[in-house]
């Protein structure tokens, strides 16, 4: 019996592995992590990460040919194939800080699997890591190696959160890297043999090592590229009395470009886009390649832009101070469908409205008080290291409330700032919402979900990114 073993029971990990285990009951799959909490929430009914479709996946494999468990060592030496899936925060300090991945856990992963291998193994890189890490964990296992021997493959994700499970059942491909060696070549055929019980042999794609490393890195800074030229746009499209979604309709249906990635919002925000970006720029730079790095960034800059540019929208709005004025922020998570809150852009932009000295009412449907006082207070790339490695009790921020309906977030509030596209907000009761707000009462879509002539009518001031501007905001600057 073939035996596959994860290291890191993250975003990325537990997913993967419980569709694996789905789709090859003949595969014993364990998946293993040094935190306690979370292998117990992967082995309760509430499992550590919300994800449509997970628990019923979960559900069917646990306990027969899955398995969470804290005994890291045991499953890694007992498997045949080993899925390296750890944090790879940006580093903060040192050479690279800002920019570059930090490697502390993956590397401590690889002299593990070197201490406690007595078989030969495939080490699977499925956190997403620089380009040339292969080459670095190769070296500590082959150093280490004790005459066994290591075959390293790399095998990006390439999960959307919220419909991860669908990402795994139906992938657009399936990319492994590897070796041009008759071993490695080996390595790869035994990791196709997995995927092809069922993922069409056409979408299991084979390359290099580097190819497959620096493919993620790419796909991502191609997506986050598109996000931001949309929102550059956006800004161009309130300035000229054009309406974005036209615009980005109009663009999309030429078969080149296509429509997807063209919604303009408040900013991007997820774990990977911004790491992976800064990664390639990092990258460039050290390869001697200024100009390619700087292209790169430009995607920061224009994301950063457009938060901030929301943030003096709606404080310009509001007579040029938010001091004390209760703003309701509607959704937390980075998008819908996702508990996730990993550079989610609600937090630069009640951050922004913090400092501004307004009282925030924050309502999300999956994400927890505690979550969103830890994004308020952490400092940045914090949120990237293991659970146990975080600040324990952030402090809290004393000016944000936490309320569980949309109901109690808006009431009594001078303005509503939309931030996640969830679907209940776009069949609010906003008539009844309007009643309780106090007046003018303002609406921020940073997600363009509502209908703003509908609002409009109601006697709210309606603020959408991208769109013909309220006559209200039309002598407002734009920016501070």
């Amino acid at each position: 019996m073939v035996k596959i073993c994860c290291i890191g029971a993250g975003y990325v990990g537990g997913p993967t592995m419980a569709v694996i285990a789905l789709k090859c009951p003949s595969i014993e799959v364990a998946v293993v992590d040094i935190s306690v909490s979370r292998i117990t929430a992967w082995n309760s009914d509430q499992l550590p990460i919300y994800e449509p479709g997970l628990d019923g996946v979960v559900k069917q494999c646990r306990g027969k040919n899955l398995f969470f468990s804290t005994d890291v060592e045991k499953h890694v030496s007992e498997a045949d194939i080993v899925f390296v899936s750890v944090n790879t925060p940006t580093k903060t300090r040192g050479l690279g800080a800002g920019k570059a991945a930090d490697l502390t856990y993956w590397e401590s992963a690889a002299r593990m699997i070197a201490d406690v291998s007595k078989s030969d193994k495939i080490v699977v890189e499925k956190s997403t890591v620089p380009v040339k890490t292969a080459e670095a964990i190769e070296k500590i296992l082959t150093h280490n190696s004790k005459g066994i021997k290591f075959q390293i493959l790399s095998n990006p994700e390439f999960l959307a959160e919220g419909t991860a499970i669908q990402d795994l059942l139906k992938p657009d491909r399936v990319l492994i890297g590897g070796r041009e060696t008759p071993e490695g070549q080996k390595a790869i055929q035994a990791l196709k043999d997995v995927y092809a019980h069922w993922v069409p042999e056409d979408r299991i794609l084979t390359t290099n090592l580097w190819s497959a490393e620096l493919s993620k890195l790419a796909a991502n800074a191609f997506l986050a590229q598109r996000i931001s030229s949309v929102n550059a746009m956006s800004a161009l499209c309130e300035a000229t009395g054009a309406d974005v979604t036209q615009v980005s309709y109009a663009v999309g249906t030429d078969t080149r470009i296509g429509p997807k990635f063209l919604n303009a919002s408040v900013g991007f925000g997820g774990s990977c886009f911004q790491k992976d970006i800064l990664n390639l720029v990092y990258i460039c730079e050290c390869n001697g390649l200024p100009e390619v790095a700087e292209y790169w960034k430009q995607v920061i800059k224009v994301n950063d832009y457009q938060k901030n540019r929301f943030v003096n929208r709606v404080v310009s709005s509001m007579f040029n101070t938010v001091s004390n004025k209760k703003i309701a922020i509607l959704g937390f998570a980075f998008k819908k469908d996702t508990g996730d809150t990993r550079e989610t852009p609600a937090i630069d932009v009640c951050k922004g409205l913090l400092g501004d000295k307004a009282r925030l009412s924050i309502y999300d449907p999956q994400v927890t008080e505690d979550q969103i006082q830890r994004d308020l207070t952490m400092n940045k790339f914090d949120w990237d290291h293991p659970i146990h490695l975080q600040p324990m009790s952030p402090t809290t921020v004393k000016q944000v409330s936490m309320v569980w309906d949309a109901y109690s977030a808006t009431k009594d509030a001078h303005g509503i700032c939309i931030l996640t596209e969830w679907d209940e907000f776009k069949t609010l009761d906003y008539k009844k919402i309007y009643d309780n707000m106090q007046k003018p009462a303002f609406v921020f879509d940073g997600r363009n979900i509502v209908n703003a002539e509908k609002l409009r009518e109601i006697g709210f001031i309606v603020y959408s990114i991208g769109k013909p501007l309220d006559p209200w905001l039309k002598d407002m600057p734009a920016v501070a």
